[in-house]
């Protein structure tokens, strides 16, 4: 890439940083969310159908918050990061591609997140019921079902165009 000024480099560290917290927590959080119900028909397990299930979602709930905020300061920052930064995305093919896939999902990302946003808030009531929030998280599973797992596999190629940078123009000849 071409100089980046001092902010730029700021910006991009920190979208970087915020980004891998984001996709190990969505990871961490999917693999937690999917123990909750029967892998055939999406049925709540036995042993989360009773009331000592409330300790389990307030165990569940910071996991969730801090993949609401570590996707919000990813986005904020890798949108400030391409205003600063003034890259040409004709010379960094790799870079178009990876901003492409991160935009294209962002609408998807943050509905779930909007859902999510939900049961934070139901959690943090101190009279909540666990079956309406299981609701909640077998509707998030439902809503979009394979998408979750797209977009891990889209994230993971985007750390594959990163290190390897495909797609680079060498000589700029015009």
């Amino acid at each position: 890439m071409h100089k980046l000024n001092n902010i730029s480099k700021l910006l991009l560290a920190l979208t970087i940083l915020f980004g891998i917290i984001w996709l190990g927590g969505y990871v961490a959080r999917q693999l937690v969310i999917y123990q909750f119900f029967e892998p055939d028909n999406l049925q709540l397990v036995d042993e989360f159908r009773s009331n000592s299930s409330t300790s389990t979602l307030r165990i569940v709930q910071p996991l969730l918050v801090m993949n609401i905020i570590s996707y919000g300061a990813f986005l904020l920052l890798l949108i400030s990061f391409i205003i600063t930064s003034k890259l040409n995305f004709k010379k960094y093919g790799w870079l178009f591609i990876c901003f492409a896939i991160i935009f294209i999902t962002s609408p998807f990302e943050i509905y779930l997140l909007s859902i999510d946003y939900k049961i934070v808030g139901l959690i943090l009531n101190d009279n909540f019921d666990h079956l309406i929030i299981f609701e909640l998280l077998k509707k998030r599973i439902e809503i979009l079902s394979s998408f979750s797992l797209i977009e891990i596999f889209a994230f993971f190629g985007i750390i594959y165009l990163s290190v390897f940078q495909p797609l680079k123009k060498v000589n700029n000849e015009n």
